[in-house]
């Protein structure tokens, strides 16, 4: 397999439209045709992870945290990000990131956390907005099936747990054929009236691409008419954070015990307790502190992520409790997460979790 081949199926799990607008993510070191001895799968791309990956004859290593998040001007070695790309680069070693694209999916890091915490059915905290589109066109009453079914096909149409989606409305089209042109219905110079079809379908934002080519390809006229926007709609199965609950509700130290045990976590910085039953849980990997009103809002009994500065603490305001575990301990399931993902999708392939610690914070 090449490096494009294991890419393409990372990113049924987490396609990289997902990413925030800020993030680096997919292809950081490596050429997409190199093919593939094996896969080193890691939280972070640090020096010892690489020749991890040299001893291991992995010459592909996916990562969650992007090893080049800011623009490099000079690669000279000063830098441990340098030097980490200079030795994959002299080692024929591709780096891969997926970082925000798997925060943002909904099997993703949140749903690890709440996996491993036994949070019972999740749903995004933060959905995400600007990632569903419409297509809007004028079609032949005669045609309008196929259309409409090669749309399908693309993509479009497709709304939470219902498919084949789509409004139509009938009316008249008028265009006249001018001169070196290849009418499909009508004669040139002559006004022609058509019995169309408005056609309007909804799509996510990443198969534009796909849903435009298949208009073309299967509408009728030489010169198609069609209007694309963006909705306000958020997509409630893409964002970030997640909010479940609980089998059953645990007194306050009960679900600290559980969530220090299940998580690792070496301490856990915390709002005050309120006296009150745990039930209703949201969660967010990683620096999740702007999350904070969300998971308020939604009426959560705790909210796990890391990064909380002193502050933001008091915006619990006694309403529920801000739990800071770690930022790695957020995310350290993440990496097992994407081995059993690709170990399902090519089992006879070599797929590796890295051993390699690479937690920059270390709990005196």
């Amino acid at each position: 397999m090449t490096v494009n081949d294991i890419t393409e199926i990372l990113e049924d799990l987490a396609p990289l439209h997902y990413a925030e607008d800020f993030d680096n993510v997919g292809l950081l070191v490596g050429n997409l045709n190199q093919n593939v001895s094996g896969i080193l799968v890691t939280l972070d791309t640090l020096e010892n992870v690489v020749d991890e990956a040299i001893e291991k004859k992995c010459n592909l290593i996916v990562s969650f945290h992007p090893i080049i998040f800011k623009g490099l001007k000079k690669i000279t070695g000063r830098s441990y990000v340098e030097r980490v790309v200079m030795k994959a680069i002299a080692n024929d070693i591709s780096i891969y990131s997926m970082h925000t694209a798997l925060d943002n999916s909904n099997i993703g890091v949140n749903a690890k956390i709440c996996s491993m915490l036994g949070v019972q059915n999740p749903k995004i905290l933060i959905p995400k907005k600007g990632t569903i589109k419409k297509l809007t066109t004028y079609v032949p009453k005669t045609d309008i099936e196929e259309l409409k079914n090669a749309l399908f096909n693309a993509g479009a149409g497709n709304i939470g747990n219902y498919s084949n989606c789509s409004f139509s409305t009938e009316g008249t089209g008028t265009f006249k054929a001018e001169k070196n042109a290849n009418p499909v219905k009508g004669t040139i110079g002559a006004v022609h009236h058509e019995e169309e079809i408005q056609l309007s379908v909804t799509f996510l934002s990443q198969k534009e691409a796909q849903v435009i080519a298949t208009l073309f390809k299967h509408h009728p006229y030489e010169e198609v008419a069609y209007e694309i926007t963006t909705l306000e709609n958020v997509n409630q199965n893409m964002g970030l954070g997640m909010i479940g609950e609980l089998m059953e509700e645990m007194d306050e130290e009960e679900f600290f015990n559980h969530l220090k045990t299940k998580m690792n976590a070496q301490g856990i910085r915390h709002s005050a307790f309120l006296g009150k039953k745990i039930k209703r849980v949201a969660v967010l990997g990683g620096s999740g502190a702007f999350a904070i009103s969300a998971a308020k809002a939604s009426k959560a009994d705790v909210f796990i992520t890391a990064d909380v500065k002193y502050h933001q603490f008091y915006e619990a305001e006694n309403q529920f409790i801000i739990a800071d575990i770690g930022h790695f301990e957020t995310e350290q399931f993440t990496k097992n997460l994407l081995v059993d993902f690709l170990t399902k999708k090519i089992p006879n392939f070599a797929v590796t979790l890295s051993e390699s610690i690479t937690n920059p914070i270390k709990y005196f």
